[in-house]
């Protein structure tokens, strides 16, 4: 375990102290205005995150696409990275459809339930197929950049690094050599952003748990530990998949996926593990054109954590309310959730937004929503943690498959005009 990794458990633990001890001793309003400040922390931690993440996605892809030579490579390794992402989906979603059939959470709630007729107060008109083809094509590049549009950046990204992969023995050398020179300059500017992120996730779980407290817990304590089992096998079956490509290698890649996956459970947050998860890659010897391309796609194709929650929080909602589901019924819900889940990058509170657009179309309360909004933070956590993992085996797998998975030396003899990979902190 490194320093930093250290660092950030001490701070998710001081963090829960400090925030119980405020949720304990200050009334809500007062408790309320504390966490205020607490959130102000985590926020300008997130925002210095979301500073780095367009220019470090824009210059690793760009040099990785101008280094795959053709068109053809792309779409062979979209096809093969599409594939993985499909295939975890599914599994996830089905997961999450037997452990909540199995384990019945929502049975016996024993809280209030909403009445049927609630709104929820989230825009379930953003998630719809044609608002989300039209909205990964960018209008403008600089818009994108400025919003964090990270499929929109990597459609641009993919035809700057085509365009200058097929020109850089002509006009566009000096081109290719600036932005390759800029992914280590980006990578040296995460180093130094990360270096605040135990100060990030000590004010994220404050802030939680000033406001929330940790009663919370003990009410929905069948939900979250249904939920979380459900996780760990999900987990499980992620490693073997991996295993099945790997082999033993797949455990390297677990181990260096934890201090991102601490990184995202504590904040709830993907974004902010991204940086992290791109370095444990390089350091793995995963090269950079793949690194670059399939990563981006997979925080937003890639949500097996995202996806798992819709499915069992579908059933959850179900089972509050005393509605049941025939298997063909389910069926149908995990199709449905299937194709729905691919359009919610972007859009804020994104697997609640899922839900409650999906209840209705099974005669389920949207009301239901609101049954689960106030542990949904302490549920993001865990889902957050699983879609960093998920994206880090896909990753690893697709370069496998590539045999893009290797040392500086290995890539310079293979003849990659790539930039070197960065060197293990």
């Amino acid at each position: 375990m490194n320093k930093q990794t250290t660092l950030i458990i001490v701070a998710m633990l001081l963090g829960i102290v400090t925030g119980y001890a405020c949720n304990s001793l200050f009334d809500p309003a007062a408790a309320k205005d504390i966490a205020g400040y607490f959130a102000m922390v985590t926020d300008i931690f997130l925002r210095l995150i979301k500073m780095i993440i367009a220019p470090l996605i824009f210059s690793t892809l760009v040099a990785g696409m101008a280094g795959m030579g053709d068109a053809r490579t792309v779409g062979r390794i979209g096809g093969k990275a599409v594939g993985w992402f499909l295939m975890a989906s599914f599994a996830s979603l089905f997961i999450g459809l037997i452990f909540a059939n199995l384990l019945q959470p929502g049975a016996n709630v024993g809280v209030p339930l909403p009445d049927a007729g609630a709104s929820a107060g989230l825009k379930t008109s953003a998630l719809n197929l044609k608002d989300f083809l039209t909205h990964v094509f960018p209008r403008n590049f600089f818009e994108a950049m400025a919003n964090n549009e990270i499929l929109q950046i990597l459609i641009f990204s993919i035809f700057v690094g085509l365009a200058i992969g097929q020109l850089r023995d002509t006009k566009a050398g000096l081109l290719a050599r600036s932005i390759e020179e800029v992914v280590p300059v980006m990578l040296k500017v995460t180093d130094y952003v990360m270096r605040f992120a135990p100060i990030g996730v000590f004010a994220a779980v404050a802030n939680v748990v000033t406001t929330q407290g940790l009663g919370v817990l003990l009410v929905y304590g069948k939900f979250m530990g249904s939920f979380y089992v459900a996780l760990a096998v999900l987990w499980a079956v992620l490693v073997f998949a991996g295993f099945v490509v790997l082999k033993g290698d797949v455990f390297r890649v677990v181990k260096a996926m934890r201090q991102p996956m601490l990184l995202g459970f504590s904040t709830a947050s993907s974004e902010s593990a991204y940086p992290r998860v791109m370095e444990e890659l390089k350091t793995l010897g995963v090269r950079e054109r793949v690194i670059g391309f399939v990563l981006p796609l997979g925080y937003s194709f890639n949500l097996d954590g995202s996806m798992i929650y819709t499915a069992f929080a579908s059933l959850f909602i179900a089972q509050a309310y005393g509605i049941p589901l025939t298997l063909e019924q389910q069926i149908v819900m995990l199709l449905v959730l299937m194709v729905s889940s691919k359009g919610i990058a972007g859009v804020p509170r994104s697997s609640l937004v899922v839900v409650a657009a999906v209840l209705p179309m099974f005669h389920l309360p949207e009301a239901g929503v609101l049954l689960i909004m106030g542990i949904d933070h302490f549920l993001d956590m865990g889902r957050t943690a699983t879609n960093v993992l998920g994206n880090g085996i896909a990753t690893t797998v697709v370069a496998k498959w590539e045999n893009a998975i290797g040392t500086e030396e290995d890539e310079e003899e293979a003849g990659a005009a790539l930039p070197a990979p960065a060197a293990a902190e």
